[in-house]
């Protein structure tokens, strides 16, 4: 059977997590993320973030977050601005326009947005009241190509997002893979900090299911359940989610399980530059983006799943491998015996 490095959640869940939903099955609790446990992962992730002002939500996947959160905060005629590879632009199925909102695109090498990417977009956008309004600005961190945000750049950025008055939304679909990489100078606190809104996700990084929405803006906090409740994503059995982010908080176990995807990922690349493999970006989280022959992706492809990310050349693609907290050393070494064998 090949072993599939297209994605990160391709396993159920931590032992733990399932450990105790299991040993809390038969509990009677509250609905509606009122549970006790739901009510404890809030209060471990304000102790992290170092936070009691901002308000936590839990929902069940990254697609959902983003689509409450931008719909949300944005009236009618306000626009969000992202990356070209961002999520919302490309795997989210136009979730955002569905809701009226455009998502204007800006094309960056490494995935990332600087205030001097933005600024002709709002230099663009002043022929008011005949053109969408910008007001939101939308990241990730990691980003979809694997890069990170260190914390001079998330600073200068927030720091441009306040003086022109634009909100900063972070998708953390893999934050704990940003914030636990070798490069990174981050944590959760400056983030926090930083951002009107953020979130941690869960499905990418050892949970079933779930991401946990932050918003650190009073201006933002009020009213925000209604918005839940109406997309359909406050669950009545909501201690799932509570359950699942309190195993992970506690004992700092979502940083761990990122960090050993991190690792594993890192493993393959040393040995691909080794061989002198170039990469679409220079990446330290668990998405690597090698540059290969295509003779060589078949034959890697007989044994592993992956996608075959960008065409480069006639000759060559880019590929994308994921590793997740459950990868093991056996796939990471057999990988890597082929790239030694193939590539002498």
């Amino acid at each position: 059977m090949k072993f599939s490095f297209k994605n990160d959640y391709s396993e159920g869940c931590h032992p733990n997590i399932l450990q105790a939903l299991t040993e809390t099955n038969f509990e009677q609790e509250a609905g509606y993320g009122e549970d006790q446990y739901s009510l404890q992962a809030k209060t471990l992730i304000k102790k992290k973030i170092n936070s009691t002002d901002s308000e936590i939500y839990l929902v069940s996947g990254g697609t959902q977050a983003n689509l409450i959160v931008i719909s949300a905060i944005l009236r009618p005629y306000q626009c969000v601005i992202s990356s070209a590879p961002g999520h919302i632009l490309n795997n989210e199925t136009g979730a955002i326009e569905a809701t009226g909102h455009k998502v204007l695109s800006i094309d960056t090498e490494d995935g990332k947005l600087r205030p001097s990417d933005i600024i002709p977009v709002l230099e663009g956008h002043g022929n008011v009241p005949h053109q969408v309004m910008p007001k939101l600005v939308y990241i990730s961190n990691s980003t979809e190509l694997g890069t990170v945000y260190l914390a001079e750049e998330l600073e200068e950025l927030s720091r441009f997002c306040r003086e022109n008055n634009l909100y900063l939304f972070m998708d953390g679909a893999r934050l704990g893979h940003g914030l636990t990489c070798e490069i990174n100078d981050l944590t959760m606190e400056k983030v926090a900090e930083l951002t009107d809104i953020f979130y941690l996700g869960g499905t990418k990084n050892g949970a079933l299911i779930g991401e946990a929405i932050v918003i650190n803006n009073k201006d933002l906090q009020q009213d925000f359940a209604f918005n839940i409740k109406q997309k359909g994503a406050l669950l009545a059995k909501g201690r799932l989610l509570g359950i699942q982010f309190m195993e992970l908080m506690k004992d700092d176990l979502y940083f761990d399980l990122a960090q050993h995807a991190n690792v594993q990922a890192m493993k393959i690349k040393h040995a691909l530059k080794e061989r002198g493999v170039q990469f679409l970006s220079d990446t330290y989280t668990n998405q690597i983006f090698p540059i290969i022959n295509n003779d060589l992706i078949a034959i890697l492809s007989e044994h592993f799943d992956f996608f075959v990310w960008k065409k480069i050349d006639e000759k060559s693609s880019a590929i994308r491998l994921i590793t997740s907290w459950n990868t093991g050393d056996e796939p990471v070494e057999r990988f890597i015996e082929i790239i030694k064998r193939e590539l002498q």
